[in-house]
Order: structure tokens, then C-alpha cells, then sequence
């Protein structure tokens, strides 16, 4: 049966061969995991020993470097996302996982929801970035102008991350809605967040296409319903993430006295994993401000019991940036 996604094992065999690894951990993020059995097998086919990361991977951001290090591996094959930070820590084999779900049936449902719209700005995750070429000539014949943002920060022109819009942002002014192909919805309202412009969603997974304006509505209302309820807050807790990419020491200590100044009770807590449970350990707390992966915030927010402000939404909780200014600004800080 033929793989929905390319796991690049001939490439896998490359890197351990002329890495000569002897013991390797394999990191999956959760739409990947029911492969890890069998790219085991095949690193040990090799000769090389393999172990399964069964736990969490949010992004390129969470590379499992300590827990290589702790079990003593020699290579850290990450799967599911383009490379983001600059380490040379420990060495890491990159492999995007590109899907071979065919796009057009999923695209083709989308146009008749970008139907009042000719400027289209085109966005994806790099499962699917192979795919934008076509995608754009589906749209042009339908008389669409179509244009792919390219900042320079991420690996692929048109590709967004969980926490990084850039791409969309550099032809946000350009165009007068998105179109994001790729499963699920947090990244397509990413995008709405980040630019303030309508967003259509072309899934390939699921075979169908929807708009966000609705759930974009809904989510701007719990936001400053939590924006709110933050502002009576006395004791905050400021919330260090300890994953590879999440450690943002200095906008930490920035939030921290910024609240202060506000003449809020503050502490720090560092953790690697933000859940609810974890967070109900201290019920003195009357409030969070999130400064790891702001998917948390946005995505996961019903989840929580008390308010989980991103860094921004701190700042319009403090009064240094108003409700319109967040969003034309967006939730995603620089």
C-alpha cells in the first residue's frame, strides 16, 4: 500500500550510513507516529539500535536534543517539519514528510468560497509545498491573481508555522484573502490572526474546503473575554517553556516587569509540558502569560481554566496596545 507521505527512508539510510550511527531516536509529531514502528525496522536493518519518541512534538521548535543526549544517541532524525533553529548541538536529520495527498479536488471545492475575491494570497505547511505550483495554476485559470509570500525567514516561499506568518504578512497589503491548503484549521487561523484577512482552507486530508470567518468571530470573542478577566488579575504566573525552540528567557523578564510596573504579583515558571493539569497545581495564580508556543493560547484555550495570554494580549491587558491595534497588529509577537 502506498504511504500518504514520503519518508525519504533511502535518505535516512544515506545520513547513517556516513554518520556511522550506532543508536538513533526517531521523533514523529502526531499525524506521523503510526510510522515509527516501521522506520525502525529499517534503521535497524542498518545495524543501528532505534528508539521511538512516543512523546508530543509540536513543531520544529520541540527537537527531542536532551532526551537524545540522556538516552545516548548518536543522531536525532526529526520528521514532519523544515529546520528552524541553528544548533550544533547535537547532530539532526530533517525530513519534511512531504504528503502525497492529491490537492486539486480540495482546491477546486475552495473556489467557490473565493469566488468575491480575485487577489489571492497562496499558504501552506511544508507537506504540501510541493504542490503550490499546481495549486496556482488551478487558480489562475480562474482568473485569479495569485501571489506566494517569500521573507526570507522560513525554509520554503508560501510556507507558514505554527508561530511564524511571515510569509503571509510580507503580501498581506497585496491581497484580499488567503488560501491556505493543509489539514486542520490552527494554521489557516493563524493567518487570519496574523494579517486580518479573510482566510479559506483547502483540505486534501479531508476532501473539503471551508472559511474561517466564522471561528475566527467566536475565538476574537473569547480572547478579549480572557483580555478582561487578565486586567483583575493580582498574582500572575509568566510561563517559560523549556522546549529546544520555546526558551524566550528575555521576553520572560520582560513580561515579568512590565507586570510588575502594573503592580502585579509575579512569578516565573518553567516547564516543558503547559497543561491544564499542571497549571491547577497553583490556584493562587489568577492568571498566565504564555511566553512558549502561542498555539497554546489560541488553540488549546477552553481548555484552561484561567486566562493564557499570549505576550501581546498582555500588552492590551496593560494598556500599552489597544483591542484594534492587536488586531492589525496580530497575536504573534516579532
Amino acid at each position: 500500500m502506498r504511504k500518504s507521505h514520503d519518508l525519504e527512508q533511502r535518505r535516512l539510510a544515506e545520513k547513517i550510513l556516513k554518520a556511522r550511527a550506532k543508536f538513533v531516536l526517531i521523533q514523529l509529531p502526531e499525524g506521523l507516529k503510526t510510522y515509527g514502528p516501521e522506520l525502525a525496522y529499517s534503521v535497524e536493518n542498518l545495524g543501528a539500535l532505534a528508539i521511538v519518541s512516543a512523546d508530543p512534538c509540536y513543531g520544529g521548535c520541540d527537537l527531542a536534543i536532551s532526551e537524545a543526549e540522556r538516552l545516548g544517541a548518536d543522531l536525532l532524525v526529526h520528521y514532519g517539519h523544515t529546520k528552524m533553529l541553528e544548533q550544533k548541538a547535537f547532530p539532526t536529520l530533517y525530513i519534511e514528510a512531504k504528503s502525497r495527498r492529491p490537492v486539486k479536488y480540495a482546491v477546486t471545492r475552495a473556489l467557490r468560497l473565493l469566488q468575491k475575491w480575485r487577489r489571492i494570497g497562496l499558504i501552506t505547511t511544508a507537506q504540501h509545498i510541493q504542490s503550490l505550483d499546481e495549486i496556482r495554476s488551478l487558480l489562475v485559470e480562474k482568473g485569479k491573481v495569485v501571489l506566494i509570500g517569500d521573507s526570507g525567514k522560513l525554509e520554503h516561499a508560501g510556507q507558514v508555522l505554527g508561530c511564524d506568518y511571515s510569509n503571509a504578512l510580507a503580501i498581506s497589503e497585496d491581497v484580499e484573502c488567503f488560501l491556505f491548503v493543509g489539514g486542520g484549521r490552527f494554521h489557516a487561523l493563524g493567518v487570519s490572526l496574523a494579517t486580518a484577512k479573510p482566510t479559506v482552507v483547502a483540505d486534501p486530508y479531508e476532501k473539503k474546503a471551508f472559511s474561517m470567518l466564522e471561528e475566527v468571530r467566536v475565538l476574537l470573542k473569547k480572547r478579549w473575554a480572557s483580555i478582561y478577566e487578565a486586567r483583575k488579575a493580582e498574582q500572575i504566573g509568566v510561563l517559560i517553556g523549556l522546549k529546544t525552540g520555546q526558551k524566550r528567557l528575555d521576553l520572560a523578564f520582560r513580561m515579568k516587569r512590565m507586570l510588575e510596573n502594573a503592580k502585579k504579583r509575579v512569578t516565573l515558571f518553567a516547564l516543558r509540558e503547559i497543561t491544564p493539569s499542571t497549571l491547577m497545581q497553583f490556584p493562587t495564580i489568577h492568571a498566565f502569560v504564555n511566553t512558549a508556543c502561542p498555539r497554546l493560547s489560541l488553540d488549546n484555550a477552553e481548555s484552561f481554566r484561567k486566562p493564557l495570554l499570549t505576550p501581546n494580549e498582555t500588552l492590551v491587558a496593560l494598556g500599552k496596545m489597544s483591542w484594534e491595534q492587536l488586531c492589525q497588529k496580530g497575536w504573534f509577537e516579532n
